[in-house]
Order: C-alpha cells, then structure tokens, then sequence
C-alpha cells in the first residue's frame, strides 16, 4: 500500500498546487468543483452527484463486494486573505487565497479516490464527500439538510485537517470535544446624537458600548463553571465618524465558543442581560442578533479508537498523540457528526505559519501520510 501510494506523491503536489493557485470562497467553488469532477472521472468513478449543495461534490466508490457505508470528506473552500508568499503557484486572485490548507485536504482525498479506485478489495461502499464553503458559511449544514445522509446509508463519517506547528506526520485524536461551537452577535445601541461639546443634551452611545464591552468580561469569570471552557470575544466596534460629533449609534461585534450546550445557552442569555441592561442605565437601547453559526465538534469514542488503530499502521505508536487538549476554534464537520458517527483528526503538519496566516502554506510533505490514512480507516471499516 505505501508504496503505491508514495507513487501519488508528485501527482497530488500538481493537484494541490493547481487548486492552490485558483481559490474560490464559499459556495464559489465552481472551476474547484469541475476540476474535481474530471479528476474522479479520470479515476474510472462515474457516480458522482452535486445536488447537496450549491457547489462540491460526493463521489461513490463500490468495493469488490457488498458491505457498510461509510464517506470520508475533505473541504475545497479559501479564504478573503490576500496571499504574501511568493513561490510560483500563489494566488492568481487578488485577496483569496488557500490559507487553511483546503487545497490540500482536496488533493488527500483525490489521491485517495484515486487509490480505492484501482483498489477495490474491500467489502462495502466508501463515499467521498468533497465539501464547499466550511469557512463561516456552513456548507455541511447544507449538504446535511439537503439530505447527503437520508439519500445514502453511511454509517460513519471521517475528516482530517492538517495543523500547522504540531509535529510532523502526528496524528491527534481525540474522543469527545475537539472543536469548540461558534456562535456570534451584533449589538447595536442606539442613544441620542449631539455635539461634542455639549454631551449633557445626548446618550451617549461610545460610553455605553464601552461599559457593556466590560460587563462582558464578567460573563467567564463569574458566570462559567470554571471547570466549562468558555471564550467571549469582542471583536468589533464601531461608531462615530468625525471629532466633535456623540455618534447616535455604536456597534459591538464578537464571537462565543464553548463544547457544552448548556454553558452556550448560559452565554447567550448574559449576553441579552448585560447589553439590554447596561444600556438601559445610560437611558440608551440595545438591539441584539444572536447567531449560533456551528455546533460543538464532537468525535465518537468508537470512531475514535477505528482512527488510532487505523493511524497507528501508518505512522507507528510513537507518532500517536491521544486525547490532546481541544481547540477553541470551530469546525463545520460538527453538522456531519450531529446527524451520523464519526472522528475529525489533525495531522500535523510540523513548523510553519499558522492557519488563516497571509504566508500560510500547506506541507506538501503530508499528503501521502493522509492518503495512508483514509485507506487504513477504509481496512479497518470494510476489510474482508
């Protein structure tokens, strides 16, 4: 196997580089998607399917005898950043540009199409399921709600991102929590507008969004179990536009991410209580929008302990690290998890910059080692 695989190698570099070099936000993935359709194609997999989501695209593999179901998924967005590295396949679009390692996920799971194609010595079915618009805008709720798993029997589902300054060709897997929920709000307040010079005739709305920006503070240290992880940041604010004018409005912008549902609904009632309130004792009023954007990205302890040993004959024990702490960022493969079973594992990518970084660039040096470990989740799911 690894040997037919390494054989990839340069294939999926050309892939990577190409999709690289050619970024589409979300749900603008169209030359991406094609691109990808007349790759499985190549490979010999002609039932393929776009109806699950604006763009992206869900490939099935069919094994040399009947069995489970289960889909393995890559992302194929970028992002709004304007690239700054200078080798020869950066960006052809101004300010998009690959900077979470989509391309290379993308690139992973062709090479491992491509592989399941040819070898077909499995007992099953094996979906691809390649993802559009996983920044911000959700694209698996979309493909979960238009029926990706009502229309196919899968039975578990497994994703994989690369994470920059983890150590190289580590596998990181966790039962339970590993990303957090993302949910977010805009305040707006509304007071009276005056001069500058003469604030006793207004509201003041900078005043108050600046004491509603510290009664938010209170929310984690007095309100959270401090044994709950729980995140609110404030963002943004804005308001005003000159030197001698009290704004009438002011905005507040900002994020909450926690694992527990109940500490998210704590958070979104103090938020509601803080600014309404607060407001209220400026005799100003706050308007909030309240938006619960991903849910918690919770892995199966089943589907979990299928990953190590699965990762394990790739890379060795020595290169397994177990239940590491979560990350407070999100992850949209948390809709995929809500509806079926199924494991989301970092691979790291070992010394670079970070992730949504304008020098970010993916490791080509990990594609094998995904291709590798998709296959031994299909052996360890399907094997004979």
């Amino acid at each position: 196997m690894k040997t037919t695989i390494a054989a990839l190698k340069e294939e999926m570099i050309a892939w990577r580089h190409h999709i690289h070099a050619h970024p589409e936000t979300a749900f603008e993935e169209k030359n991406t998607t094609q691109f990808i359709i007349e790759k499985l194609q190549s490979f010999g997999i002609t039932e393929l399917y776009t109806e699950f989501a604006p763009t992206g695209v869900v490939g099935i593999i069919k094994g040399n005898k009947e069995g489970r179901w289960i889909a393995l998924r890559a992302d194929i967005d970028a992002l709004d950043i304007l690239e700054e590295n200078k080798m020869d396949y950066r960006s052809t679009v101004d300010g998009k540009m690959h900077a979470c390692g989509h391309d290379g996920h993308t690139a992973m799971l062709l090479g491992t199409a491509k592989y399941l194609a040819k070898h077909r010595d499995f007992a099953g079915t094996v979906v691809v399921i390649f993802q559009s618009a996983e920044e911000n805008e959700g694209g698996a709720r979309v493909m979960v709600e238009n029926g990706l798993f009502d229309r196919f029997p899968i039975e578990a589902v497994y994703g994989i991102h690369n994470q920059p300054n983890m150590k190289l060709n580590h596998f990181y897997i966790t039962h339970g929590p590993i990303m957090a929920s993302y949910d977010v709000f805009d305040i707006k307040i509304t007071g009276v507008g005056a001069h500058a010079a003469a604030p006793h005739l207004g509201k003041d709305t900078i005043l108050t969004a600046t004491q509603i920006v510290n009664g938010l503070q209170s929310i984690v240290s007095r309100n959270a179990d401090p044994l709950s992880s729980l995140v609110v940041s404030v963002t943004q604010i804005h308001s005003g536009d000159t030197w001698n004018v009290l704004p009438q409005q002011a905005v507040i912008r900002g994020t909450v991410r926690t694992f527990n549902a109940q500490v998210q609904d704590m958070a979104e009632t103090r938020i509601k209580q803080i600014a309404t309130g607060i407001a209220s004792t400026f005799a100003a009023k706050a308007e909030i929008d309240y938006q619960r954007r991903y849910p918690a990205t919770i892995n199966y302890a089943e589907q979990a302990d299928i990953a190590i040993k699965a990762a394990q004959t790739v890379v060795g024990l020595q290169q397994l690290i177990i239940d590491p702490l979560p990350s407070m960022g999100a992850e949209d493969f948390a809709f995929m998890l809500q509806k079926i079973p199924g494991v989301y594992v970092w691979l790291g990518a070992g010394e670079g910059a970070n992730l949504h970084n304008p020098k970010y660039n993916f490791n080509d040096e990990v594609l094998t080692t995904g291709v590798e470990y998709f296959v031994a989740i299909v052996n360890q799911e399907l094997g004979h």
